[in-house]
């Protein structure tokens, strides 16, 4: 049993580290090559997990040979452009100046159904709007609009807006992040008195608090019956 558990805790921690060196990106923004790794890994340590009559090396081995691979794949898809189109492919081109182009739909094999759905997803319903919707490498869809269909800026209005900060979790939960209000240059007693100002007794009856550089603050308060 201790032997079992030992050989899952090693496997799990080489996965993770695996994943990290793919960065920070969620499976359905993977590269082909990085889903296709994530498999492989996947399964191969599947393997030893289950099976104690397996030598933990056998999965170790392959795995840390992968990640080699990639680590080398993603140094070359770096430096050369035509290695990392043949390896991630190229963006199509699936809605130029409102048209939708029939050939590249077929050849990404994406539907009518599925390229409404992605284009809702983006808030446009009408493909005549798009200047163009671009399927990127990774199966997401880039969705630009016309000028005209824009929303305007503060800049094209002529107005003066003030530069929102970056808002930082000061209470999750009930529980005070101390760090984060330091970062913002406060203290307890900045926190307190805000608290007593929006009728709350302490952060334990906070279940979330933002505040940003700038001093705004959102607050909401915890349920009763939590």
């Amino acid at each position: 049993m201790f032997t079992g558990l030992i050989r899952t805790v090693i496997l799990y921690l080489l996965i993770i580290s695996g994943i990290r060196l793919m960065g920070k990106r969620q499976v359905g923004e993977l590269e082909p090559s990085e889903l296709v790794l994530s498999l492989i890994i996947a399964d191969l340590a599947s393997v030893p997990m289950q099976d104690f009559g397996i030598p933990l090396l056998t999965g170790i081995i392959p795995i840390l040979t992968l990640l080699s691979i990639t680590m080398i794949l993603s140094v070359l898809t770096t430096k050369s452009v035509r290695f990392r189109t043949l390896l991630c492919g190229r963006p199509s081109i699936i809605i130029r100046d409102g048209l939708v182009d029939q050939h590249e739909m077929a050849r990404n094999r994406l539907t009518v159904d599925e390229l409404l759905e992605e284009l809702r997803c983006k808030g446009y319903t009408d493909p005549s709007v798009v200047k163009y919707a671009i399927l990127e490498t990774n199966g997401q869809l880039s969705v630009l609009p016309y000028a005209n269909q824009k929303p305007p800026t503060a800049r094209q209005l002529k107005v003066s807006v003030e530069e929102g900060g970056l808002p930082l979790v000061v209470v999750s939960d009930g529980h005070l992040l101390e760090h984060n209000l330091t970062v913002l240059g406060k203290d307890r007693r900045w926190l307190d008195k805000r608290l007593r100002e929006r009728g709350c007794t302490g952060p334990e009856s906070v279940f979330l608090l933002l505040v940003d550089q700038n001093g705004a603050i959102y607050l909401a308060r915890k349920n009763k019956d939590g």
